[in-house]
C-alpha cells in the first residue's frame, strides 16, 4: 500500500512537470544529450592528448637539430681553442631554448667541462691540453651514434659525441624539461568549449521544435503503456483532443477496441474450440508443414481438405478449394478417372500421374499427382498427393541431351581412327610413305580430340563438385601460341580458313596453370574456325597493357545474336541459329573456357555482330 502511494505521488509529480505525451520526447533528448556530452567530451581529450603529443614531438625535433647545430659548431671551436665563444654559445643557446642542462664535457680530461649553460656548473678557465685522448679514442666517439631518451620524470635527454680532429673526443649533454603550460592549450580548450556550447544549444532549440510533433506520439504510447493492465478502463486511454488529428482517431479507435471486446467476448470461446477441430489444430499445422500438396476427395468429388502446399501448387486460395468440385481446380482425364476408381472400390492400389501446367508468366511446371484411397468407416475417401517434379524433369533433359551430344561426339573421331588403322592395317599405306604419314598425323589429331573431349568432361565435373583447382607456375606464352599454330593450321587449311597470329615482338611470362590456360585458347580458337564458313578469316591477337595479358581471337564468322551473347557461357547451351544446326560440339567448350579464367582472376567477354563474326577477348593478370 505504501509502495503504491508513493508510486502515486511520483506520477502525479511527473505530470505536473512534463505534459502527457512528453516524456517520451524528453528521454530521448536525455540519453542524445548524455550521448552528445560524452562524445565532445571524449573528443576533447582526444584532441588535447593528440596535441600534447604533437607538441612533444616537435620539441623533441627541435632539440635534436639545435643539438646537431651546436655539436658542429662546437667541433670547429674546440679544434681551434676558441673556448670563450663556446662558453658564449651554449650560454645563448640554453637561454634561448630554456634547457635544464646544456654542457660540453672532456671525458678523457676527468670529465672536464669546457662549456655549460649554467655558469655555476662549468668548470673554471682553463687551457685545453693538446691532446686528450688517444688516436682510437677519438676515432670511436666520431663513429657514434647520437642518443635520445626520455627519462621516468618526462625530461628529454640528448647525447651528441663530438670528434676534434686531433685532439680526442667530447660529449655535448642536453637535458630538455620543458612542460606544455595551460597557457599553450587554453585557445584549444576554449575552441572546444564553444563547439559543445553550440552543439548543445542546436540540440536544445531542435527538441523545443520537434516537442510539438511528437508529443501525440508519447501521448498514444503512454496510452499503450497503460493498455497493458488487465483493469485499464477506456478513460485511461484516451488522450487531449487538443494533440490532434492522430489524437482524434487514436480515440476512436479506443472507443471502437471498447466495443469489440464486448462483442467477441461470447464467442471468442466457440472460435477456439472451432479452429483447434480444423486446419488450425495440431494435425492440420502437421500437414501444413509438409512441402507436398495433400487434398482428401469425399465421395462427390469434392475436396473435403487441402493443406498450403496444395493451394500454392495448385493457385489456389484454400477457401476457394475446399469445398469445389476437384475436376474445376485439375482437370486431367487420368487422375479424375482415378479418383472415380477409388470411389467405386475398383482401385486400391496407388495411381500416380504426371500433368503439365502454365503458369501465367508462361513457364511450364510438371506436377506428380498420386492418387490412393483412403477408406474409413466404409466412407470412401481418396487421397492426392501433389509434388512438382520440374526442375527433376528438366535435369532429365540435360543429362539425357548431353549424353545424346557427347556420344555423338566420342563416335567421330572413334570413326576416323578406326577407318585409318584399318587401311594400315590392310597395308594400303605401306608402299606410300606420304600416306602412311598422313594417316598417323589425322590418327593424332582424332586421339587429342578425344583426349580434349575427355578432359572438358572431367572439368564439368569438377566445376559441379567445387573441386576444380589450379596448378600454378611460371608459363612462357609463347610457346603456348606455336602449339596451337599446329595444332589448328591442318583444320583451319580444310575448310579454306586463313589462320593468322599477331603477337609482339616479346611475350611475357605469365603466373598460372599451363594446361588450363592451354584448354581456355584452345575452346576459343576452335570455336573460332568451327563457327566460320569457308573462306573466313580467323586472327589472334596478343597484346599486354594495365597489368593484363588479352588474348584477341576475332572472327568473321556467323556471330551471335545479341539475346545469347551471355547464354553460350552457360553448360551444355549450344546457340539457336539453324546454320550450325550440322556443327558437332557438346556446349562445353565455352563455359569450361571461362571458369578456367576467373579462377586466374581475369575474365572472358564478347563482341558480336550477326553475320559480320565475334571477338572473344579473354584477359588474364600479367604479374610475373
Amino acid at each position: 500500500m505504501v509502495d503504491r502511494q508513493r508510486n502515486s505521488v511520483i506520477a502525479r509529480a511527473a505530470r505536473r512537470v512534463l505534459v502527457r505525451g512528453e516524456s517520451l520526447v524528453a528521454a530521448a533528448g536525455l540519453v542524445a544529450a548524455a550521448i552528445m556530452v560524452t562524445a565532445l567530451g571524449a573528443c576533447a581529450w582526444w584532441t588535447i592528448h593528440n596535441y600534447a603529443k604533437t607538441a612533444d614531438a616537435s620539441r623533441e625535433e627541435r632539440v635534436r637539430a639545435v643539438a646537431a647545430l651546436i655539436s658542429r659548431s662546437a667541433e670547429g671551436l674546440l679544434a681551434s681553442n676558441e673556448t670563450s665563444a663556446l662558453r658564449r654559445m651554449v650560454g645563448e643557446a640554453t637561454l634561448a631554448q630554456e634547457f635544464e642542462k646544456c654542457r660540453i664535457v672532456l671525458p678523457g680530461a676527468n670529465g672536464l667541462v669546457v662549456a655549460d649553460g649554467q655558469p655555476s656548473g662549468q668548470s673554471p678557465y682553463v687551457d685545453l691540453p693538446e691532446r686528450w685522448e688517444s688516436d682510437a679514442t677519438a676515432v670511436t666517439a666520431a663513429s657514434a651514434m647520437e642518443t635520445v631518451s626520455r627519462r621516468p620524470d618526462g625530461v628529454l635527454e640528448v647525447r651528441v659525441p663530438l670528434a676534434i680532429p686531433g685532439r680526442g673526443g667530447a660529449m655535448l649533454e642536453i637535458d630538455d624539461a620543458h612542460r606544455m603550460t595551460v597557457a599553450e592549450i587554453w585557445p584549444l580548450q576554449a575552441g572546444i568549449g564553444a563547439i559543445a556550447t553550440s552543439a548543445l544549444l542546436a540540440m536544445w532549440m531542435g527538441y523545443r521544435a520537434m516537442r510539438r510533433r511528437v508529443r501525440v506520439l508519447g501521448a498514444i504510447g503512454e496510452a499503450l503503456r497503460s493498455s497493458s493492465h488487465p483493469d485499464s478502463t477506456e478513460g485511461e486511454l484516451v488522450v487531449s483532443a487538443e494533440l490532434g488529428v492522430e489524437a482524434a482517431a487514436w480515440n476512436k479507435m479506443v472507443s471502437d477496441r471498447q466495443r469489440l471486446r464486448e462483442h467477441l467476448a461470447g464467442g471468442k470461446v466457440a472460435e477456439k474450440l472451432a479452429s483447434r477441430r480444423t486446419r488450425d489444430g495440431e494435425l492440420g499445422s502437421a500437414c501444413d508443414g509438409l512441402w507436398m500438396g495433400l487434398m482428401l476427395i469425399d465421395e462427390q468429388m469434392k475436396v473435403k481438405y487441402a493443406n498450403g502446399a496444395a493451394t500454392v501448387f495448385l493457385r489456389a486460395r484454400r477457401e476457394d478449394l475446399v469445398g469445389s468440385e476437384i475436376r474445376q481446380t485439375l482437370d486431367d482425364a487420368q487422375v479424375t478417372e482415378a479418383i472415380r476408381g477409388v470411389m467405386s472400390g475398383t482401385l486400391r492400389n496407388r495411381t500416380v500421374a504426371e500433368v503439365n501446367r502454365q503458369s501465367e508468366g508462361g513457364a511450364n511446371s510438371v506436377l506428380r499427382i498420386t492418387v490412393r484411397p483412403l477408406r474409413k468407416e466404409d466412407i470412401a475417401t481418396a487421397m492426392i498427393v501433389i509434388e512438382d517434379v520440374t526442375q527433376q524433369r528438366v535435369a532429365d533433359e540435360a543429362r539425357n541431351g548431353f549424353v545424346a551430344q557427347a556420344t555423338h561426339e566420342l563416335r567421330t573421331p572413334l570413326t576416323n581412327i578406326r577407318l585409318y588403322v584399318e587401311m594400315l592395317v590392310d597395308g594400303g599405306g605401306a608402299e606410300d610413305p606420304q600416306k602412311r604419314s598422313e594417316s598417323l598425323n589425322v590418327i593424332s589429331q582424332e586421339v587429342r580430340r578425344l583426349e580434349r573431349i575427355v578432359g572438358d568432361m572431367l572439368s564439368v565435373s569438377e566445376i559441379e563438385a567445387g573441386s576444380l583447382k589450379l596448378n600454378k607456375d611460371d608459363v612462357r606464352v609463347s610457346t603456348i601460341f606455336d602449339e596451337l599454330a599446329g595444332d589448328f593450321k591442318e583444320q583451319a587449311t580444310q575448310k579454306e580458313i586463313k589462320l593468322k597470329f599477331d603477337l609482339p615482338p616479346k611475350l611475357p611470362v605469365i603466373r598460372g596453370d599451363r594446361d588450363k590456360i592451354v584448354m581456355a585458347l584452345h575452346n576459343l580458337v576452335g570455336n573460332a574456325i568451327k563457327y566460320t564458313p569457308a573462306g573466313g578469316e580467323v586472327t589472334v591477337r596478343v597484346s599486354e597493357e594495365k597489368g593484363q595479358f588479352n588474348v584477341e581471337v576475332i572472327d568473321n564468322g556467323i556471330g551471335v545474336r545479341e539475346e545469347e551473347r551471355e547464354l553460350i557461357f552457360e553448360k551444355f547451351y549450344r546457340a539457336k541459329d539453324r546454320r550450325i544446326t550440322n556443327v558437332t560440339g557438346t556446349g562445353l567448350g565455352l563455359a569450361i573456357a571461362r571458369e578456367v579464367v576467373r579462377l586466374h582472376g581475369g575474365d572472358i567477354t564478347i563482341r558480336t555482330q550477326i553475320d559480320k563474326g565475334s571477338t572473344f577477348t579473354m584477359s588474364l593478370p600479367a604479374a610475373a
